[in-house]
């Protein structure tokens, strides 16, 4: 299934930018060099999770796994550019399924294993899928018994298996156990894989995956992507993180979406690494896997990364001499944090943003190495006059656009939505055109939705300030929610935070802060406006004006704040839950 135009295609390969390589031939070449190195891990909590014990693979063993999913697959007629849904936690097994996939030529759509019957519909519908693959459970959840009842209910389901004992006596009748099917199934060596992918005419520019965005108001979009968009997205993360081969990762991202696969698989496989995983996420749990291995990279949110600093205890006689940097974003990080990972811990911090479409930035400290610009500035790629130690910020380009009048922004002080061309981005949502055309402007840039603005001595920059969608109008001045929750998390009894606008008639809207608060930790809104004030020394207009106490801010299957729903809730009557404080 090849979805980029040719005329795209053949420019990106006489650019040198794509090539002929698939993922798969990628591994099969690194498992046949180093077949007794590690390769991938499960997360110790695994059996907790769901009910597997935790396996450890090399690359041999992973090679005889994909041998055998490859075989196994074909053995249920499935075919080049079928589609397989899958919806697993983040285990080895998810690697042997991409992997056998990419082998097959079959498209991979994975799936939040948070996701139900609402969202697993329309991505079926979607997708057409041949085929789909769960496990038994999911932290307590039955999600096997979840698909038999969405498959008794709709015809459209495709035949659903699972992973898990098949002796379960829960086990839903609908649902087939797979690992007995793999078990009686022979494997297909490298040699015959190698072969199978030249019969069926596989090509880099064939679609390996269907991921899912988040968005929260309307049904997730389908984001199809290629091996070469993947290896060239794969490559910025190891320019960033200077990976090294055979480094050793712990990568607690979802493996379903653009934060995940680009370093679970991409990375993972331009390196040759040892893949450790890790999700949903448990601090204990990702202290004890940097405890018992040495790593050498790893991703975390912001507010992970605040945790660990507000609790040093807990990374006490832990050696973190290979781990010199750690990636982060989703939005600005906070120069608190950035400065004291660096001095406390000794680790910098790369400082992302990206989107399953490809867009993508990277605030590497070779690009950027003053701390304190690290956490808001990114690269300003694509422009003329600057040139960046990431190659991918010589394939891409950028414009920063005003969005009331299409014109191009080239002076600091004015936000605009930033917008991407290169052969990152993505072609189009699947089977959605007209969602596909909103998603690009006249000149074929994708258009991001995220608002930044030119900064920097030399307008060198960027600086993120927060989504079209996601800024307070407060009597006339736009304030971003990041800014403001960043600056929020730096106070020592801040564990998260959501900054939301609240209407008000005579200033439009007004700031309210929704915190949840460290563990046995009082706070009153006059503490977050002395700190604000004193401290970071924010602007009047800046300041909340509301303060709700919850003891945990809902979110997404990615892990993204609901704002939607908070918005609502804050409408709604008080409940146990929710305790609200005003000047």
């Amino acid at each position: 299934m090849i979805l980029v135009p040719q005329e795209r295609i053949d420019h990106y390969v006489q650019q040198g930018w794509w090539g002929g390589l698939t993922l798969a031939e990628r591994f099969l070449e690194t498992a046949e060099r180093q077949p007794d190195a590690p390769a991938v891990a499960d997360a110790p909590n695994r059996l907790a999770i769901s009910g597997q014990a935790p396996e450890r693979w090399s690359w041999l063993a992973l090679l005889t796994q994909v041998g055998r999913w490859t075989a196994w697959l074909q053995a249920q007629g499935l075919h080049k550019d079928d589609v397989l849904v899958m919806q697993l936690p983040n285990c080895v097994d998810m690697h042997a399924v991409y992997l056998a996939c990419a082998v097959s030529g079959i498209v991979v759509s994975p799936v939040p294993v948070q996701y139900r019957a609402h969202e697993l519909l329309h991505v079926l519908r979607i997708t057409q899928a041949r085929m789909a693959i769960t496990t038994l459970t999911v932290g307590g959840f039955a999600q096997a018994r979840m698909w038999a009842n969405l498959a008794e209910a709709h015809p459209e389901v495709p035949r659903v298996w699972a992973l898990g004992q098949a002796s379960a006596p829960d086990w839903p009748v609908g649902v087939s156990p797979i690992q007995p099917e793999l078990d009686r199934t022979a494997a297909w060596s490298a040699n015959e894989m190698r072969q199978h992918m030249q019969r069926i005419g596989l090509s880099a520019h064939d679609v390996l995956t269907i991921c899912w965005t988040s968005g929260t108001e309307a049904s997730p979009k389908g984001v199809p992507r290629n091996h070469n968009e993947w290896l060239i997205v794969g490559q910025s993360v190891v320019d960033a993180g200077q990976l090294q081969a055979g480094a050793r990762l712990l990568i607690p991202f979802p493996f379903v979406n653009m934060a995940g696969l680009s370093t679970s698989l991409a990375a993972w496989l331009l390196v040759g690494g040892e893949l450790h995983h890790h999700h949903p996420f448990d601090l204990d749990v990702f202290i004890e896997q940097l405890r018992g291995h040495a790593m050498d990279y790893t991703v975390a949110a912001p507010a992970v990364l605040s945790l660990l600093l507000k609790q040093p205890e807990k990374l006490q006689g832990i050696d973190l001499s290979r781990l010199k940097r750690v990636g982060s974003g989703g939005g600005p990080v906070a120069e608190w944090l950035v400065e004291q990972c660096a001095e406390k811990l000794g680790v910098e911090v790369v400082n992302y943003f990206g989107s399953n479409e490809g867009a993508a930035l990277s605030a590497a400290p070779q690009d950027v190495p003053d701390r304190r610009q690290r956490a808001s500035f990114f690269p300003r790629i694509g422009v003329a006059g600057f040139d960046w130690s990431l190659s991918n910020s010589r394939k891409i380009r950028t414009r920063l656009v005003d969005l009331d009048t299409e014109a191009d922004i080239t002076d600091p002080g004015q936000v605009g939505e930033l917008r991407f061309l290169g052969p990152t981005i993505f072609s189009g949502y699947y089977r959605s055109p007209e969602l596909t055309a909103r998603a690009f402007d006249a000149q074929g840039y994708y258009r991001t939705g995220d608002l930044f603005e030119i900064a920097g001595e030399r307008s060198q920059f960027y600086r993120f300030a927060g989504r079209h969608k996601d800024i307070v109008v407060r009597g006339g001045m736009n304030i971003s929610s990041e800014e403001v929750e960043n600056l929020l998390l730096s106070h020592p009894k801040v564990r998260e935070v959501a900054v939301i606008g609240w209407p008000d008639s005579v200033l439009g809207e007004r700031l309210c802060a929704v915190v949840g608060t460290q563990t046995g930790q009082a706070l009153e809104l006059s503490e977050l406006l002395q700190h604000l004030k004193e401290v970071e020394q924010v602007a009047a207009f800046k300041l909340p004006e509301r303060l709700v106490i919850l003891s945990e801010l809902p979110r997404n299957p990615l892990g993204k704040v609901l704002k939607r729903q908070l918005r609502e809730q804050l409408h709604a009557p008080l409940q146990t839950s929710l305790l609200e404080k005003t000047p």
